[in-house]
């Protein structure tokens, strides 16, 4: 029986700096975990103000993930089918927030939507606060976190093509049945690893939150923002806090992964 052997097609040289990558990755990681005083761990990621910022950083990045979800999809469908002037300039402007620092894009936020912002003193007229608020923690999360979705759900639909939604057309279907029954199940993969990229990107957000919805324990003090507080006073606590954060991450992306391949 012959063997035959598995080429990959890589020179050997190339695995070098993908092991130091790889290490590059995981050192800082491992470095934390050592760094974690285990004997006092449930103690230091259990108490009160860790506790909140948990089950706030989890509700808004859920929160923050839905509104992706229903901004992004039809955002990623018009750059992905259709075709009109500027289109290259919006897509420009819908992935700045990728390449925006995290304060800027609070400032804007904050310049936008505040008491005194753009839209924020018309809403403040009608009685609607939205700066320093938990909806701000959750605009900001969205904000930061919309590319992230639209990215991957437009690659998605440009590699799927239009084939079987040009068949289904043909057949009679209306463009509403054919986005529900032919075209979000095709691209159902990727609009997942987008959402869950999302989630993933609200769940650390950091300085847009601070700077537009500040640090209110319980109301806009997310789990990042608790660790950063907690690392002026209690080193100790905000390890045992990066160390949870990395594991909802890893859980979260795992969790991915598998719906992914079930699909």
């Amino acid at each position: 029986m012959s063997r035959v052997s598995h080429y990959s097609g890589l020179p050997r040289w190339l695995y070098v700096p993908a092991v130091v990558g790889a290490v590059f990755v995981l050192l800082p990681l491992v470095a934390m975990a050592a760094r974690v005083d285990w004997a006092n761990f449930g103690s230091l990621i259990t108490s009160d103000s860790s506790i909140a910022a948990l089950k706030l950083s989890l509700r808004t990045s859920a929160a923050s993930t839905v509104a992706c979800i229903v901004l992004g999809v039809p955002m990623a469908m018009v750059l992905a089918r259709a075709s009109f002037p500027g289109q290259n300039l919006l897509r420009s402007f819908v992935l700045l927030p990728l390449v925006l620092p995290p304060v800027v894009a609070g400032i804007a936020l904050l310049y936008t939507f505040g008491k005194r912002g753009l839209i924020g003193e018309s809403l403040d007229a009608w009685g609607i606060h939205l700066a320093f608020s938990t909806t701000a923690v959750v605009i900001a999360q969205t904000f930061v976190a919309l590319p992230f979705l639209v990215v991957s759900l437009e690659g998605s639909l440009r590699t799927a093509g239009q084939r079987y939604e040009v068949v289904a057309a043909t057949l009679g279907a209306r463009p509403t049945t054919v986005l529900r029954r032919v075209t979000i199940p095709l691209v159902l993969p990727g609009l997942i690893s987008g959402a869950v990229l999302s989630f993933a990107r609200a769940l650390g957000e950091f300085g847009a939150t601070l700077t537009f919805a500040g640090s209110l324990e319980g109301v806009t003090r997310t789990l990042p923002l608790e660790i950063y507080l907690q690392r002026e006073s209690d080193a100790d606590a905000a390890v045992a806090l990066s160390l949870v954060l990395v594991v909802v991450a890893i859980v979260v992306i795992a969790f991915a992964r598998g719906a992914r391949s079930d699909v």
